[in-house]
């Protein structure tokens, strides 16, 4: 069993880097992937007491990318800092998400909320910080009663103090991954749109441009979600992967490797990833 969809407070998650690796030790799985927003900054932690665990560990990261139908991120295995251009390209993205949070506050500030960024600092631990810092923020104020109320009310796409950020297309952080050597796989599928019957015609697009998987063992769907996923993968001969999306806190429904409970990934789709992995012309030329 892994789990391929982790966060820690490098990004928007609560815990260090070495503690999401101990977590996967105490579940009893054979791998996990650290993947924060846009950072690569907590991997060498996470790499280091992986050794020291003997876990296996996947180097990655979660981006956004512009989508209008719905909300996209994509999951990117197999790259760090060493690899470009992709490196690069996330220097600018956390340029744009440090510019976006200031945004936030003005916006909160204009509507009679009180926030300054040293809160928002302190809250996120001096890592990446994002919208989960500040629905934490807006429940300590009593603004809010809930994380997800913070998000439903205040902080998703359309709502008052949502501030658009600089991303890529899909096609281009595609090329921009298997440039770099790694495997991009679209996270939690059923974000992308509502219209679940058009889901297949828009993944079967960037499947042609070299999309590698699905996330379609995903910690918050249920086990039809799951299979149906599973299934468009399987006819798109792309890997079905998965993961828990585990941010502590800040999602404290979810756990490393079980989700809500019931999440099981298969050690497979981390082993298809891997052969996949070894096709890469950027992977090929290293081994030289």
């Amino acid at each position: 069993m892994i789990d391929l969809h982790t966060h820690s407070r490098i990004s928007d998650g609560s815990e260090s880097p070495a503690r999401v690796v101990e977590l996967a030790k105490e579940a009893g799985l054979s791998a996990v992937a650290l993947t924060d927003h846009d950072r690569f900054d907590g991997l060498n932690e996470a790499r280091s007491r992986a050794d020291e665990l003997d876990i296996e560990f996947v180097p990655g990261v979660e981006v956004s990318c512009h989508w209008s139908v719905g909300t996209m991120h994509m999951l990117v295995y197999f790259v760090d800092q060493r690899s470009t251009p992709i490196a690069g390209t996330l220097v600018e993205m956390q340029m744009a998400r440090e510019e976006r949070n200031r945004k936030i506050i003005a916006l909160m500030n204009d509507a009679g909320i009180d926030i300054t960024y040293e809160e928002l600092a302190e809250e996120g631990g001096g890592g990446g910080l994002g919208k989960p810092h500040f629905a934490r923020l807006l429940m300590k104020k009593g603004v809010v009663s809930s994380l997800q109320e913070a998000f439903d009310v205040y902080l998703e796409k359309g709502k008052p103090f949502y501030v658009h950020k600089i991303t890529y297309e899909p096609e281009e952080m595609i090329d921009l991954a298997l440039a770099s050597g790694g495997l991009p796989v679209l996270a939690h599928p059923y974000s992308i749109t509502s219209d679940e019957a058009m889901m297949p015609t828009y993944i079967e697009r960037w499947v042609e441009r070299g999309l590698a998987g699905i996330e379609a063992y995903y910690g918050r769907y249920d086990e039809v979600r799951r299979k149906r996923l599973a299934s468009l993968a399987r006819s798109l001969s792309i890997v079905a992967t998965g993961g828990s999306d585990f941010h502590g806190i800040y999602k404290p429904d979810l756990q490393v490797g079980i989700g809500q409970g019931d999440l099981r990934v298969p050690d497979e789709a981390l082993a298809e990833l891997k052969e996949r992995a070894k096709l890469l012309p950027a992977r090929r030329g290293a081994g030289k």
